[in-house]
Parts: C-alpha cells; structure tokens; sequence
C-alpha cells in the first residue's frame, strides 16, 4: 500500500494514494495507523481524498482503529471521502460512529478543538481534585 505521511507539530496526516483498499491492504494500514499510538505526536488525520473504492472490512477496521484513538484519548479524523464510500457508511450504519470532515483543513479544525478539549478537561479534573 503507497501512503504520504505528512507529520505537522501536532498531529500526521496519513494519506494513501491508491485508488482502492482491499481487504489485503487492510492490515498494513492498520498496522501503521496503530503504530502512531505510541509516538509523542498520536494524533491523525487519515485523508482518503485519492481512494475511490474501499472494502468494508477496510471501513471497519478504521471504525475500529478510531475508536482505538479516542479510547486513549487521541484524535484520529477522517476526510476526503467521495459520495460512494460516503454512501457505503450511510447503508451499514458505520458513519454514526466515525468523525469525517469534507476537507483536510476541517479535519485540522476538529483536531485543533479536540485538543482544546483535553486541556480543558485536564484543568477542570487537576482543580476538582484539589
């Protein structure tokens, strides 16, 4: 599977550059997506703005991958989806449980307030418990 990885100051932009994900991809991706869970920066975004066909065991697997994310309390957004994927997340109920933005720099936004987020319920639980 062929990937741009573009690491900013706070989060990595993953973006696959295959017009598909088949479910023989599925694993490498996983494998990298979970790699980011152990490095100083863990946030992501993962921009399938290239991809125009993608497996649902591959769209589980991200659901799965991104609840993996926010359970350790990381961002992990997804973007650039086109109206087919869209559409295949709509029918399975798979969307419900994802956060997609249209657009790379909304997805930035997301991560941006989610961080915020995180300083601010870090406050809130430091002076509680005080």
């Amino acid at each position: 599977m062929n990937v741009k990885i573009d690491t900013k100051e706070k989060f990595t932009v993953i973006t696959p550059s295959d017009k598909e994900i088949s479910a023989n991809m599925s694993e490498d991706l996983e494998v990298l997506m979970d790699s980011y869970l152990k490095k100083e920066i863990p946030h992501i975004i993962l921009n399938l703005g290239f991809v125009a066909i993608i497996e649902q065991s591959v769209l589980a697997m991200i659901v799965e991958m991104q609840q993996k994310f926010y359970n350790d309390n990381y961002s992990f957004v997804i973007c650039g989806l086109n109206k087919v994927i869209l559409n295949a997340l709509e029918e399975t109920d798979l969307i419900d449980a994802m956060n997609i933005t249209p657009t790379e720099s909304e997805a930035w936004d997301i991560l941006q307030m989610e961080e915020i987020e995180r300083e601010l319920f870090n406050n809130f639980d430091t002076n509680s418990s005080q």
